[in-house]
């Protein structure tokens, strides 16, 4: 199937933080949507990474995503070198995105950024009929994205542009508390963590109602780019 998006985050629930609000509103538009998770998130404090597997699998229906898969890489440790890129080279041309969402150019967790970049050289990469890869046994045909944007995770970062998200705002939380082991839970045996907290949820919907109120709507999620945006109709512009 090919995809007009796929949004790859590096730790289940980076996408479901940062954009799935996007992903719900480009499903509702009639886009095609997929989610790429680079590791299973198994160095995360809380929950293992088989747990979060299957919490990613129940985010992903609650949001309408038929397509998710996991790269297993090693959280933490994982590289931007050869095999890596190769890897993720290999779900681009499967998929053929139009648009890539990404993780932030840089934040709290070292993993962010370093996926980030990761990725995007991916993407390139992938471009180039030179650089061959195989899927099933078949040869992959060359395939690069118009586009990537870069979502914003942890550390505040001024947008490069916004997206209204407001009616999508309760599946977006739905599909965040999917991953029940990483948030609050007042019955949790769990150690703590900068996540875990009540008050972290308010703090990431004030997050999108801050981005909100930069277009005078309720709820928004912000991205940044690689490069200038073209645009066609200055005036559809908010």
């Amino acid at each position: 199937m090919k995809l007009d998006i796929l949004a790859i985050g590096v730790h289940p629930d980076d996408v479901e933080l940062s954009a799935t609000g996007t992903l719900l509103k480009s499903i509702a538009q009639g886009k095609k949507v997929g989610i790429l998770d680079l590791t299973r998130g198994e160095l995360g404090t809380r929950g293992s990474g088989e747990l979060r597997l299957v919490e990613a699998a129940n985010s992903a229906k609650i949001q309408g995503i038929e397509i998710r898969e996991n790269l297993g890489m090693a959280d933490g440790f994982f590289q931007n070198d050869k095999a890596h890129q190769i890897e993720i080279a290999k779900i681009i041309r499967k998929y053929q995105p139009d648009v890539v969402l990404s993780n932030a150019f840089q934040d709290r967790h070292p993993d962010h950024g370093r996926a980030c970049k990761l990725i995007s050289d991916a993407c390139f990469y992938s471009g180039l009929v030179k650089v061959e890869t195989e899927l099933d046994g078949k040869k992959q045909l060359p395939w690069r994205p118009k586009s990537i944007f870069n979502y914003i995770q942890d550390r505040y970062l001024e947008p490069d542009f916004v997206v209204d998200i407001t009616p999508f705002v309760e599946t977006k939380l739905k599909a965040i508390m999917a991953f029940s082991s990483q948030f609050y839970d007042p019955n949790s045996k769990e150690p703590e963590s900068p996540i875990s907290s009540e008050n972290f949820i308010k703090h990431i919907k004030g997050r999108w109602a801050n981005f909100g109120r930069l277009i005078n709507v309720d709820y928004a999620e912000g991205f940044t780019v690689e490069r200038p945006i073209g645009v066609d109709d200055i005036t559809s512009l908010l």
